[in-house]
């Protein structure tokens, strides 16, 4: 019972290290002081993918191309990453940089980039081995928990960092990593 939560936290949690949509929950905690609005949002998007993974696995991998989810993940991206370039500049003394709705952003970042990614394809398989109430557990837990970690270190980046530096960065990451998807 143990290994159904164990095995799939700590083999997802290590497949999420360095992964796309970590780096993507990274930059995004840089563009907002809502974290908890941001962590919400993302761990929706978790909550939806890891279930649809869990639940209907197979039958969604058979029914939508990867190649459509792929394509709107990196057009997604692209466009976070031309808007952050775009508005790095535009803010005025006292203005912030900051997104505007951090809960949907995360949401619809994460749920659209998570959507055929190895961690939800590992949560399918793990569902088919173990319990799949366990698997989904333990699948969360290692999300919550990397997420929570991007989160903080996305804090202590925006304390110690010029925002235009940071925004520049991420622009180019986020267009960088949506590229990445069209490879």
């Amino acid at each position: 019972m143990i290994q159904d939560i164990l095995i799939p936290f700590l083999l997802v949690g290590l497949a999420e290290l360095g992964d796309k949509t970590q780096l993507a929950v990274l930059l995004l905690s840089t563009k907002t002081k809502k974290y908890t609005s941001l962590l919400l949002g993302i761990m929706l998007a978790f909550f939806f993918t890891t279930g649809i993974a869990i639940l209907f696995g197979n039958y969604i991998a058979q029914k939508i191309p990867v190649d459509y989810v792929r394509i709107g993940a990196g057009s997604l991206f692209i466009l976070f990453g031309l808007l952050t370039l775009y508005k790095r500049g535009q803010t005025e003394e006292g203005d912030s940089n900051e997104l505007k709705g951090p809960f949907l952003s995360g949401f619809w970042l994460i749920l659209i980039a998570e959507m055929g990614d190895k961690t939800q394809l590992a949560a399918a398989l793990f569902a088919t081995q173990y319990n799949p109430y366990l698997v989904f557990v333990g699948v969360m837990l290692a999300l919550f928990t990397m997420s929570v970690m991007a989160v903080y270190l996305g804090k202590i980046i925006m304390e110690r960092v010029d925002k235009n530096i940071i925004s520049t960065i991420a622009g180019i990451l986020f267009i960088v990593i949506g590229g990445s998807f069209f490879l």
